[in-house]
């Protein structure tokens, strides 16, 4: 029997459908103004829009639910994992077990909620000369039955820590979040994770390739799911089917 390998090509709105033990991704791209000195927008850029809730691009950029400055104020997570994988911009971090601090630029910010966990995540303007453009993933990843009411866990991932393979003719590059490709080992999750269990081979990749770049993705074992986000660029196509720009495909493993 001949399987297909790409299946379920769709278009990938705000929130990205993920496959089991992934719940969802959200993709956040805002090219926000120079700051006020005070990590916020000019105040007349506020106006007309639906503060507290603003989730509506304007002037390329959203507030979320934040009111002065952009992003997500204090809020509970419970039972699940957040991996926020920052690819430009910065995050203003503040939680309920008394962490606190600045990442961005290429950092990772895995969470553990457990049996519960109150977090802030603010993306502050630094820059009051030069736009402040912010993109970043945030993932949430669903925890095994037995794990759900752990103590909550945080840990960075910073960059430098974060492995890049790169193959043999140099157009593909694939920073390793988690998981393993190649010679390449992501760094230790927490030790509660779906991700932490080498058997379950979790892997988040951020793939960039050249024009004309071809790459063959590493398979996984039977049961495994993958599902490859093309979210951008102008052509991209996986065992002879085109995917357009800004759709998901899952492929068999």
């Amino acid at each position: 029997m001949n399987l297909k390998t790409v299946t379920n090509v769709r278009r990938l709105g705000f929130q990205w459908d993920t496959a089991d033990p992934f719940l969802f991704c959200v993709h956040h791209e805002d090219f926000f103004p120079k700051g006020n000195g005070k990590l916020g927008p000019d105040a007349a850029l506020l106006k007309g829009r639906d503060i507290g809730q603003d989730f509506t691009v304007k002037d390329g950029f959203r507030m979320y639910h934040g009111s002065t400055v952009p992003g997500f104020p204090e809020h509970p997570h419970r039972g699940f994992e957040t991996v926020t994988v920052v690819q430009r911009g910065m995050v203003d971090h503040a939680d309920s077990q008394g962490a606190a601090g600045r990442y961005g630029g290429g950092d990772t910010q895995w969470m553990t909620a457990g049996r519960g966990m109150q977090h802030s995540e603010m993306f502050p303007l630094l820059h009051e000369d030069k736009d402040n453009t912010m993109e970043l993933f945030q993932i949430w990843l669903n925890l095994p039955a037995k794990h759900k009411m752990v103590e909550p866990h945080f840990t960075m991932l910073w960059r430098d820590e974060i492995p890049v393979f790169t193959t043999a003719d140099r157009n593909t590059e694939v920073t390793v979040v988690a998981g393993t490709l190649g010679d390449k080992k992501a760094p230790s999750p927490p030790p509660n994770s779906w991700a932490a269990n080498p058997d379950n081979e979790l892997a988040i990749w951020v793939v960039d390739m050249q024009p004309g770049a071809e790459w063959k993705i590493p398979a996984a074992k039977n049961g495994v799911n993958r599902t490859l986000y093309f979210f951008k660029g102008n052509s991209l196509s996986a065992d002879g089917e085109r995917i357009p720009p800004y759709h998901a495909a899952d492929l068999t493993p």
